[in-house]
């Protein structure tokens, strides 16, 4: 049983009026996120690749369109602040990846970030989006880089967060740990504790808001990790192959504007390896929002916001 609404057909769902979006208003009120008193919000579907993708897309049609890919074991609900910010000038479409979120599980169990960013570029395509700005956090902000790699001009700008070529063997080992701990549970309280411990950047109460989006009730009661967890899923966390990967050498031909934003306190990408990743991009940037760690758009929303405005404004004016 799904804890949260979403569209269940292939005509879209007005997400203002339901129980979910007042929380999230209330969210962004207690963490004073500047948003409109009214923007469009829907719940999607398309299919791409003979699969069924789910989406929210937020402001108006004719917009400036941003894409945002979510990291793994999250959902395209951990940008709704974001979201909700961002929509005020822009056409934004939060995707969630395959074996995510509201999204279908791949049946040939492939979750390699290749074919992710095959979906990626597929999305853009099969929307019509015309050179978007794409935001990707972790395993999304990986899934961005190979689609840069392979397709750059089909891009405006983009931002890449708190992911690079170079990463913490430690702070990857910390997540996979975390999330394998957390597949199941009798109850939902357990499961916020849980992240409460993991993540003290976040206001218990937010955490309590948005656990409908990470979890589902099994048959017989027990809430479970909505994230296909399948083994073969691990190849998220670390693929191998040229296919796979982005290396320094990759990030010096990536020919069109990159924001690069760590958290201060990220224990996946140290400030030597984003230094030497800023550096190696030929118009590359990089910013460190303060009192975060890696997930930086959901610990220091007001900041992750602060760290795009500029980059947007210059190379995506809403």
């Amino acid at each position: 049983m799904y804890l949260n609404t979403f569209a269940h057909e292939s005509a879209p769902l007005d997400m203002t009026g339901s129980d979910e979006f007042r929380s999230l208003l209330a969210s962004a009120s207690d963490l004073g996120i500047p948003h409109a008193p009214e923007v469009p919000y829907r719940s999607c579907n398309v299919v791409l690749r003979q699969m069924r993708f789910h989406f929210l897309e937020w402001g108006r049609p004719d917009a400036p369109p941003i894409v945002l890919l979510h990291g793994g074991h999250q959902s395209a609900h951990s940008w709704d602040l974001v979201s909700l910010h961002l929509a005020q000038r822009y056409r934004v479409l939060a995707l969630d990846q395959r074996g995510h979120g509201d999204s279908e599980w791949a049946r040939d169990v492939l979750y390699s970030n290749h074919e992710m960013s095959l979906d990626a570029e597929a999305f853009i395509a099969g929307m019509d989006l015309q050179r978007p700005v794409l935001i990707g956090h972790s395993m999304g902000g990986r899934n961005a880089m190979l689609l840069i790699r392979r397709n750059a001009a089909l891009l405006r700008a983009a931002v890449i967060v708190d992911v690079g070529p170079e990463l913490s063997d430690k702070g990857r080992a910390a997540i996979a740990g975390f999330v394998q701990v957390n597949q199941e549970f009798d109850d939902l309280e357990h499961f916020v504790s849980n992240v409460r411990k993991y993540d003290p950047y976040r206001p218990r109460e937010h955490i309590e808001r948005t656990v409908k989006y990470n979890m589902l009730r099994r048959a017989d009661g027990k809430f479970i990790s909505k994230c296909d967890s399948n083994p073969r899923r691990l190849n998220i966390a670390r693929g191998s192959g040229p296919l796979e990967n982005i290396s320094l050498q990759d990030a010096e031909r990536f020919d069109l504007p990159v924001l690069l934003v760590r958290g201060a306190n990220s224990t996946i990408l140290a400030p030597d390896a984003a230094d030497r990743f800023a550096a190696a991009l030929p118009r590359g940037g990089l910013v460190t929002v303060p009192d975060c760690g890696h997930n930086v758009h959901g610990q220091n929303t007001k900041g992750f916001i602060a760290a795009l405005s500029g980059f947007l404004q210059e190379h995506a004016p809403g």
